[in-house]
């Protein structure tokens, strides 16, 4: 997976201690009502398309950058699913990093789903009963896509009573 350069320049000063970073996910859809997974090369698990927001990105725009670099597909953003902060994770170089990520839905515009550069061993539109294993997060925000509901995210706990 492509380290983008922001973040290792970061890592060049902090060394691998703990960075809170930005992630957008994907649930893209299309005409069809499938759904665009990628098989990504650091796993080599099927998982919905996501990345990292450049400094001073928006995230809409980075979800369409993201679509357009991993898969070949032009999309829109539709709608905010979650705001979700990830539980910390440590890779193989002993870096670590937790995401605070924005779930966004969106709708295939053109393109051709492919893989379209390193991140990814495979790019495939799913029929929703054809789905490949999954794990239970990204399930879950299939569901929210799929469902009429409002925004989900984390309710903040009330601050204790002093």
């Amino acid at each position: 997976m492509a380290i983008p350069q922001f973040i290792q320049d970061i890592r060049a000063k902090a060394g691998d201690t703990l960075l809170f970073l930005p992630g957008v996910v994907m649930v893209v859809f299309d005409d069809q009502g499938r759904i665009l997974l990628n098989r990504r090369a650091d796993t080599g698990r099927w998982a919905l398309i996501s990345g990292i927001p450049d400094p001073g990105e928006q995230p809409a725009q980075a979800a369409v950058r993201e679509i357009e670099e991993e898969t070949g597909v032009s999309a829109v953003v539709e709608r905010v699913l979650s705001v979700f902060t990830n539980e910390p994770v440590v890779y193989p170089n002993g870096d670590h990093a937790q995401y605070i990520d924005i779930v966004l839905q969106c709708r295939a515009v053109g393109g051709r789903a492919r893989v379209n550069d390193d991140e990814s061993l495979d790019v495939r539109w799913f029929a929703l009963d054809e789905l490949p294993p999954l794990g239970p997060i990204a399930r879950s925000r299939i569901d929210l896509a799929r469902a009429d509901r409002p925004t989900w995210f984390v309710p903040a706990q009330p601050p204790a009573a002093r």
